[in-house]
């Protein structure tokens, strides 16, 4: 189990790595090479049930429409027996969240953060690390639910947006797809199956998850879908029974439900022989043991793109020049923050919320303009001088009418005469973006490199 804990765990470190690096699953990234399982499902399949059930904690926003607007990671850390669960988000490092209903809010602002209040997407993740004596080591996404049409407040594109993001995460030859359909539906129809089944035809990478058994109508059951024989896949699926909604207003807990769930396919005609491998306990069990075994195998393609980002790194930095000092990574986080601070009131200086853009502002409106009115050009667009520089561009032959080449002598010697006051202006405003960068430097830690 220690060796299952620190595979999943270096892959949970590197992924937040990622993330703090804006690495996000770009083609040939790190991030596209680790594995990872990436739950899909369409709007009101139970896909949010499922993690809440595997988890053991209600922690997920819920509402009508798309509730899940931002790819969310979850990483699940198994603690010894007797400690107490708590929540960590990476964009609040150091912050432990013990009241899940916390974390709920945490996730909907943080979601609004970046999407506004509107019902837009957006594929930027969110980190979200639980840990828990009742979770099995692993790693999920939760991805937007898939949709058929948009509705009021969403664009018109919604539809392709969200199936275009979940594919981004399921076409990758490293992820496993939990794909979750409701019992209550034909099968054929699922959002989930069908996306699964374009991305991975052979069913190798593909876990079936079948929610919402006992909403069946009485003498129909899963039987032919759970034996796979409706649709067959390389791995089982897995029947799942979540809280009913009564259960969820009067805040049943989570491992009373599970328990419960567990006596629900104990005790079903239908279901009573594949009770052993059927429940939310046996299904974060086997994606556990699956993540391990497909990490194992990614060990070396994982190792050797890890080493060419580094090597790639190292040659940047031999570029950039190395830094002083023994604890060279410390240093570099430090000058990035103070690079950072530096951007910030510069962009200041230049926007308005301090003072030095308007002395840019002040060439272009005062001095270039004023420039402009002293250039001589009631003289050299004079109708004598016009007449002089036509008459001269006709040659041996008289013209029928204006000749092309004068307009174009008087065109170029006067736009000679823009070249003085424009270069001065643009030696004006080089003047200010001078000074602004020495009095940013000053108002940040950058000031002490500065002096040396």
């Amino acid at each position: 189990m220690a060796t299952m804990e620190s595979l999943i765990g270096l892959v949970n470190r590197i992924q937040q790595a990622c993330t703090v690096l804006g690495d996000h699953g770009g083609e040939g990234s790190l991030w596209e090479a680790l594995p990872s399982v990436a739950v899909v499902g369409g709007q009101s399949s139970g896909k949010s049930s499922v993690l809440e059930s595997v988890v053991g904690r209600d922690f997920l926003p819920r509402g009508s429409g798309i509730v899940t607007r931002r790819p969310l990671v979850l990483q699940l850390h198994k603690t010894d027996d007797g400690k107490a669960e708590y929540a960590e988000f990476l964009h609040a490092p150091r912050k432990k969240f013990s009241d899940f209903a916390t974390v709920r809010k945490e996730i909907q602002d943080e979601t609004d953060r970046i999407t506004g209040k509107s019902k837009h997407i957006s594929n930027i993740p969110i980190h979200l690390s639980i840990y828990s004596p009742n979770v099995v080591n692993l790693t999920l996404v939760d991805l937007p639910g898939l949709t058929k049409v948009a509705v009021e407040g969403q664009p018109d594109s919604i539809v392709e947006d969200i199936e275009n993001m979940v594919r981004s995460y399921v076409d990758k030859p490293n992820s496993i797809i939990l794909a979750i359909s409701p019992a209550n539906q034909d099968i054929a129809t699922s959002d989930a199956i069908k996306i699964a089944r374009q991305v991975d035809p052979s069913g190798d990478r593909t876990f079936g998850v079948l929610t919402k058994l006992d909403l069946m109508d009485k003498g129909t059951n899963a039987q032919d879908v759970l034996e796979g024989r409706s649709y067959r896949l390389q791995h089982p699926w897995v029947g799942i029974v979540n809280r009913s909604q009564a259960d969820i207003n009067k805040n049943v807990d989570m491992i009373d439900a599970r328990r419960k769930e567990m006596e629900y396919f104990q005790n079903s005609s239908d279901y009573s022989h594949l009770a052993h491998k059927m429940g939310s306990e046996y299904l974060a069990k086997l994606l556990s043991q699956h993540l391990e075994t497909v990490i194992r195998q990614r060990i070396p393609s994982i190792i050797a793109l890890i080493n060419k980002t580094i090597d790639e790194l190292n040659a940047e930095l031999d570029y950039l020049g190395r830094p002083i000092g023994s604890e060279g990574g410390a240093q570099l986080y430090t000058i990035l923050d103070m690079c950072r601070a530096f951007d910030r009131v510069f962009r200041e200086h230049l926007d308005g919320g301090r003072p030095g853009g308007d002395r840019i502002y002040g060439v272009f409106d005062n001095q270039l303009p004023a420039a402009l009115k002293k250039l001589p050009f009631d003289r050299h667009l004079s109708l004598q001088n016009v007449r002089k520089v036509i008459s001269e561009a006709d040659g041996y032959q008289p013209h029928l009418i204006a000749p092309e080449q004068g307009y174009r002598r008087l065109i170029d010697s006067s736009l000679g005469y823009f070249k003085g006051p424009a270069e001065a202006s643009v030696d004006a405003v080089h003047l200010v973006l001078k000074d602004l960068v020495r009095k940013s430097i000053g108002e940040t830690e950058l000031i002490i490199f500065y002096n040396c």
